[in-house]
């Protein structure tokens, strides 16, 4: 009976998971900006795909997508959503994996998380606590 590894260490899944997600971003982002997508509510949008994560059983991607200047953020998973089909089907075609992994769209709230910390050390309290100390000389 084969041995199966437990839970990889590695933030984001194990090697396999990263390169088959990072393989399923490229195909996501190429059918995006080839406009392959017949949707009205996606003409006009240009869609950024910073992360796709697999599964642990590749089963399953989870696609964190953010329209350029987070515009219509909701109109844009919405369409995504109702798409999901075909852009499983377009991925089959792609991607060589056993399975076409359903897929899960998701907004990427890196940037919003950014410009949060950003904000942050702008703001009085921290630059004092960041600026030199003339006692430490």
């Amino acid at each position: 009976m084969p041995k199966h590894h437990g839970k990889s260490s590695a933030p984001g899944g194990s090697q396999r998971q990263l390169r088959v997600g990072e393989t399923v971003r490229h195909a996501v982002a190429d059918i995006l900006s080839q406009g392959n997508v017949h949707d009205p509510d996606l003409e006009g949008h240009i869609i950024t795909v910073p992360e796709v994560r697999m599964s642990p059983d590749l089963k399953l991607a989870t696609i964190y997508v953010m329209p350029l200047g987070g515009r219509d953020t909701e109109i844009v998973l919405a369409a995504l959503e109702r798409n999901k089909k075909f852009l499983r089907g377009e991925i089959a075609h792609r991607v060589n994996l056993k399975f076409a992994p359903d897929l899960r769209f998701r907004t990427d709230e890196r940037f919003d998380e950014a410009e949060r910390i950003e904000k942050l050390l702008r703001t009085p309290a921290v630059q004092r606590d960041l600026a030199p100390d003339s006692d430490d000389n």
